[in-house]
């Protein structure tokens, strides 16, 4: 089962892709609902969260399996997986309550998260760097992702959304500098730069907080 990790980030980078066209036809269709947007939260949730959420529980199997006593573990040691989907729900809850968040956001978009988690099998298995698989094996790093992932979803950081008001430099200066960023890191990086172009969503947003909100 750890082994066929890989293919949960296949779907979960399928469902990214669904999720940003089914809004978009939504949006030119002018075809949205409030039953639609729940359902719509109700996909994200399984795909951002659940699903990242068991591809964590993996890698704390593959952590532990490293130990001489790791098949033996008590449950409890995997719960902490759990609490990626739970910050999630919250996360998608709040966005739907909110009606201002159509050009910025209030925490750490869930799908942000899904994806991130999504490179991580990929990374694993395709990064031949001794110091990476450690990491990622490494479950108080693992323990440290899940907190700092769910602590980002449920809190208020302003991090700018990705629709723009009008494609002018001076406007979309953020938005612009990740592009340039995310690019780099693609050609530099390969399966890394998933991992630092999230870290440089959340500086970047932060450093231009002011436009952004």
């Amino acid at each position: 089962m750890p082994e066929r990790i890989w293919m949960a980030s296949l779907y979960i980078g399928l469902a990214a892709m669904i999720d940003f066209f089914d809004g978009l036809i939504a949006r030119i269709f002018k075809a949205s609902s409030e039953m639609g947007k729940q359902l719509d939260s109700l996909a994200d949730l399984v795909s951002f969260g659940v699903a990242p959420g068991l591809i964590i529980y993996q890698f704390l199997r593959l952590s532990f399996a490293q130990q001489q006593d790791g098949i033996e573990i008590s449950i409890l040691w995997l719960i902490p997986s759990l609490i990626l989907p739970c910050a999630a729900a919250y996360r998608l809850a709040k966005f739907n309550l909110d009606k201002n968040q159509q050009y910025s956001f209030k925490g750490l978009p869930v799908p942000a998260v899904g994806i991130l988690i999504a490179s991580l099998p990929l990374i694993y298995w395709n990064v031949n760097e001794q110091w990476v698989i450690n990491l990622l094996l490494n479950k108080w790093f693992l323990y440290g992702l899940v907190f700092l992932l769910s602590y980002l979803m449920v809190s208020n950081i302003p991090l700018m959304s990705f629709k723009f008001k009008n494609f002018g430099i001076k406007d979309n200066v953020p938005k612009y500098l990740l592009a340039v960023i995310s690019i780099v890191a693609i050609v530099v990086l390969k399966w890394l730069a998933v991992p630092v172009i999230m870290l440089a969503y959340v500086l970047v947003s932060l450093l231009f907080k002011n436009k952004i909100v």
